[in-house]
C-alpha cells in the first residue's frame, strides 16, 4: 500500500457511512469484479479482529464524481484513512492480509 496526500473523507462523501472510531477500510468495487469479492471477505476479517475499526464498500459505478476525484483507475482499490478521515494509504488490486493490517499501523 502506498501513502496518500493529505485528502479527507467524511460520511458525506462516503454515501452515509460513519467511520471507524480508530480507523477506515474504504474500498472501491463493482458489481462483475471477482478480486472484489475477495478483497471484502478479507477487509471484513481486518476490520472485526482491529476494534475501532471499521470497513466500507463503495460502488465504483454509482459514485463516478469520488471515484474521478480520488482518482480511482480500477477496482478493487482500497483506501485507509485514519479516525478524522485522512487517507494515510491506498493499494489497488486485491490485497493480502498482512499489507492491510500493517497500513492499519499508519493510521492508528
Amino acid at each position: 500500500m502506498t501513502a496518500e496526500t493529505t485528502r479527507r473523507l467524511g460520511p458525506e462523501r462516503l454515501g452515509g457511512a460513519e467511520l471507524g472510531e480508530r480507523a477506515t477500510l474504504v474500498q472501491f468495487s463493482s458489481a462483475f469484479c471477482q478480486p472484489c469479492r475477495a478483497t471484502r471477505r478479507v477487509l471484513d476479517e481486518v476490520a472485526a479482529m482491529v476494534p475501532g475499526v471499521a470497513h466500507v464498500e463503495i460502488d465504483a459505478e454509482e459514485h463516478l464524481g469520488l471515484v474521478r476525484d480520488l482518482e480511482v483507475t480500477r477496482t478493487p482499490t482500497v483506501l485507509v484513512l485514519d479516525a478524522a478521515g485522512v487517507i494515510v494509504r491506498r493499494a489497488a488490486g486485491q490485497p493480502r492480509k498482512a499489507d492491510v493490517i500493517a497500513a492499519l499501523g499508519h493510521a492508528l
